[in-house]
């Protein structure tokens, strides 16, 4: 048997939660090993425990203002690919985030091609390695510590919003700190930025 790929849903629909999880069991590559309902601090402690390779998130679990940072939120929790399910109307910045997006009317072929696509995505961006900093973590690092925002980042170097994202994660477990302002201490006491170039 060929090695399943773990998926864990957070939908607060059960009807939508055991359809997908009936459309994935029928072709047998992708298991979903776990439903959460929301992301309340129980949830978030099961998303972090779980070995995920995908997650599969309705962003409708996020209040309007967090949703275009919601795939940021799930990253500090995992690093699982993320796909949304899209069960409410949602604008082109705020599926970009995403690994993959699937709708209600996605045919379970469909499904499956967007979910495997999302973990190849995953897979070619490299794990670093240690705790040293890679170049393009730092400039990363920089930008945060001045106050940019993911897109405003992702716009200045000419990348995705989700390589932001996945270099963001990659800093916060390289050094363990998870706030911005913890980053930006992080980044004067390493000489990475002045104190003249920080928003307060």
């Amino acid at each position: 048997m060929k090695n399943l790929k773990k998926v864990l849903l957070i939908v607060p629909s059960k009807i939508v939660a055991r359809g997908i999880e009936s459309a994935l069991s029928d072709h047998g590559e992708f298991r979903v090993e776990g439903i959460l309902g929301d992301l309340s601090h129980a949830s978030e402690a099961r998303l972090r425990s779980m070995d995920a390779d995908i997650i599969l998130v309705d962003p409708v679990i996020f209040d309007y203002v967090s949703r275009s940072s919601a795939r940021s939120h799930i990253s500090g929790l995992s690093s699982a690919a993320v796909v949304a399910v899209r069960t409410i109307p949602m604008d082109e910045e705020q599926q970009k985030q995403y690994d993959a997006v699937i709708g209600l009317y996605d045919d379970p072929v469909a499904i499956v091609k967007k979910l495997r696509e999302a973990v190849a995505s995953r897979q070619e961006i490299p794990e670093a390695e240690g705790y040293d900093l890679s170049l393009r973590e730092k400039e990363i690092l920089v930008c945060v510590a001045k106050g940019m925002l993911n897109k405003e980042i992702a716009d200045y170097y000419n990348i995705s919003i989700h390589t932001v994202i996945t270099h963001r994660k990659n800093i916060t477990r390289k050094t363990g700190i998870k706030t911005v302002a913890g980053l930006t201490v992080y980044a004067l006491l390493n000489n990475l930025v002045d104190s003249n170039s920080i928003e307060l």
